[in-house]
């Protein structure tokens, strides 16, 4: 063979390359579009997702106060109050997101997550269609990157520690595909408050999540002492979640906003 038929050859190989990937980029971009983003000026109904074991009366204040501002507010009831498999917990939250919006007519859905519950708002909205109807999503002390105290439960007793708690253990299975590449996915706006008193989620910072607007609640106020259990009702939270979900950007509060926030 000729040089001048062999560089032709290789031309042609790589054209035709060049078409296949092309094609297989375009089946893959088909097949998992990029979800339009909520309008962010239109506040939806609210859906709170509580935590690992809990029945959601901790979240009733909030819910209480979301109201008193004019919102729809729904705690959802998840089975086996929070302690199965996290990704049916997710499948609950979609539930509930879609009669939601089917009853109010909205464009969106609002998700505020304590605890377990933000995990739960991450793998709905990574796994099961959330990235399209959310509008913003707050985690409040989720262990985004697992908790030491669930890898010690599971470590020594295993049987006492159910799925959800397995599964919220560092390093476990779930907690590793949920935080492969972007850990917000586009769509909603992200926001995550944590305390750096919070004894639960250990380390704290385990809240901590890429791509979102993280807020320690003592950069606002450095003396505030608020441990896991009282976070949804802190008033500080409160302040600050119903500030971020309001119809404005979503912003960081300020040092200097201390007073005025509790």
């Amino acid at each position: 063979m000729s040089r001048r038929r062999l560089i032709a050859g290789l031309i042609s190989a790589v054209v035709v390359l060049g078409v296949v990937i092309g094609v297989a980029l375009t089946i893959a971009g088909s097949r998992h579009p990029t979800p339009a983003a909520a309008p962010q000026d239109r506040p939806g109904p609210v859906l709170l997702v509580p935590g690992y074991g809990g029945e959601g009366s901790g979240l009733l204040p909030l819910a209480a106060r979301l109201r008193s501002q004019g919102r729809l507010a729904e705690v959802i009831t998840l089975p086996g109050i929070g302690t199965g498999d996290l990704r049916e917990q997710a499948k609950t939250l979609g539930a509930a997101a879609k009669a939601a919006l089917a009853r109010t007519g909205a464009a969106s859905v609002d998700v505020v997550g304590y605890s377990a519950g933000g995990v739960v708002a991450r793998l709905w909205t990574k796994s099961y269609g959330g990235a399209a109807l959310a509008r913003r999503i707050i985690t409040v002390g989720s262990p985004h990157h697992g908790t030491d105290l669930a890898g010690l439960a599971s470590a020594l007793d295993s049987a006492s520690c159910p799925a959800a708690c397995q599964q919220l253990s560092p390093g476990s299975s779930l907690l590793g595909a949920l935080n492969r590449g972007d850990e917000t996915p586009a769509g909603p706006r992200w926001v995550s408050l944590w305390s750096t008193n919070d004894q639960v989620v250990t380390p704290p910072d385990s809240a901590r999540l890429s791509g979102a607007l993280n807020v320690v609640l003592q950069d606002v106020c450095p003396h505030v002492r608020v441990e896991h259990g009282e976070l949804p009702a802190s008033p500080l939270v409160e302040s600050i979640v119903l500030a971020d979900l309001g119809a404005a950007a979503v912003t960081a509060p300020q040092a200097g906003e201390c007073g005025r926030l509790r």
